[in-house]
């Protein structure tokens, strides 16, 4: 059997695999929503106490909508799918569901050590499955196509995930110190991956027909 094609067959692209996780995507984001409770009072000191679950839930809500624009402009610049591109894709989603758990546990408990360390442990796991993620998706593309090529060395994931390492450690001195590292990643993640703005084959920024000419 064709594993790109399932079964000798065109090659299966990814509009499938974008819908599906696209929505898998909104549904995390809307259990997020669902878990967020109105203050107990109408008074300024019942909306401080839900400031914590406030802001973790803006923390989760951006980490889920940087996953979903660099997701997207991942699979617009895919061409083939294969099964372990798929299997890859699910890994990823699987690590992205437990964030709204998470997300829950910290604004609980937003001072503690053990939900920090934790949802730094998910981050870090959700950007090693992205990471390979992208890596089977080149295996499936060959490592001479636009997707490879646009892709290189991937600085900024293998960044990230070292910076959430990092967090689950500081987390042992101080949760917010965790915070301020989650919250660091994602400024770094604010504006999508601009490798894959523009198909690799367009000509490049400085050339005749590129940009900025």
């Amino acid at each position: 059997m064709n594993e790109a094609g399932g079964g000798g067959g065109a090659p299966l692209g990814p509009q499938r695999l974008e819908a599906f996780s696209d929505g898998v995507m909104a549904v995390i984001i809307t259990i997020m929503a669902l878990g967020l409770r109105v203050p107990s009072s109408p008074t300024w000191v019942a909306a401080e106490h839900r400031l914590p679950e406030l802001l973790t839930f803006a923390l989760s809500f951006t980490f889920i909508a940087i996953y979903w624009n660099n997701h997207h402009h991942l699979l617009r610049a895919t061409r083939v799918i294969s099964g372990g591109v798929m299997w890859a894709n699910m890994l990823l989603l699987f690590w992205l569901a437990l964030i709204p758990v998470l997300t829950a546990w910290i604004a609980r408990a937003p001072g503690e050590t053990v939900p920090a360390a934790f949802y730094g442990m998910d981050a870090a796991a959700a950007g090693t499955s992205y990471a390979i993620l992208v890596r089977v998706i080149i295996r499936a593309n060959s490592r001479s196509s636009e997707i490879a090529r646009a892709i290189g060395r991937d600085f900024k994931g293998t960044a990230s995930v070292v910076a959430y390492l990092v967090a689950i450690g500081l987390a042992l001195l101080s949760p917010y110190l965790a915070y301020a590292t989650y919250a660091g990643v994602a400024i770094m993640w604010m504006v999508p991956d601009r490798r894959l703005y523009r198909p690799p084959s367009a000509p490049a920024p400085g050339t005749p027909g590129g940009p900025g000419t």
